[in-house]
């Protein structure tokens, strides 16, 4: 029998390495080698540590982010502003402009945007927890910091007609980021500019 690999073990390594986005087979055997040079303690304490995150890691119950408790850090933190909240598509787009150290406020997130061709509509994302959120009364203004393609720009106008009878204000980032970007590959600079300069939503 004719296999790529000379051991079944690690052919099965590489197949799972090879499922993470970005890495191909040449890249995933690199890493599973790279592991098996290692001592077996390091091995397991990165096996463990993806255990441990895949059945210990928690969505915070109000923002949806990733967090190690029932409410993640952020949404815990009286020192946040708690009247603006800033939606965003995932978690990574959260990372980013915390980057920007140039928002002070809470977030939501809406674990996807409206994609209707990747079969993806408003009730497949956390756009009915956003306006419970706001329907409490405490949030003043929402920032719609979703990427500027065809499906954010859906998804911005779909939370704007769900968001109408609240009366919150509602703001979008500054167009400093081109069209067809996506926020987590944005520098901070341009990210933070974009969120001190955003605009009304119309």
């Amino acid at each position: 029998m004719n296999r790529e690999y000379p051991s079944m073990l690690l052919e099965k390594a590489v197949a799972e390495f090879s499922k993470l986005p970005g890495i191909g087979r040449k890249t995933a055997l690199r890493l599973v080698l790279h592991l098996l040079r290692q001592p077996k303690e390091e091995v397991d304490m990165f096996a463990e540590a993806l255990s441990h995150m895949a059945h210990e890691v928690k969505y915070c119950t109000v923002c949806h982010n990733i967090s190690d408790t029932d409410v993640c850090p952020i949404c815990s933190n009286g020192k946040r502003d708690a009247k603006t909240i800033c939606v965003v598509e995932n978690v990574q787009d959260v990372m980013a402009v915390e980057n920007t150290q140039q928002y002070n406020g809470l977030y939501h997130v809406l674990g996807g945007i409206i994609s209707p061709m990747d079969g993806i509509g408003p009730n497949d994302i956390e756009i009915a927890s956003l306006v419970e959120r706001v329907e409490k009364g405490d949030v003043e203004e929402v920032i719609l910091a979703l990427s500027s393609t065809m499906e954010g720009d859906t998804t911005n106008f779909y939370i704007s007609r769900k968001l109408a009878h609240t009366g919150v204000a509602l703001s979008v980032i500054a167009r400093g980021i081109s069209v067809g970007d996506e926020l987590e590959y944005t520098d901070e600079v341009t990210l933070g500019r974009s969120i001190l300069n955003r605009t009304p939503f119309k």
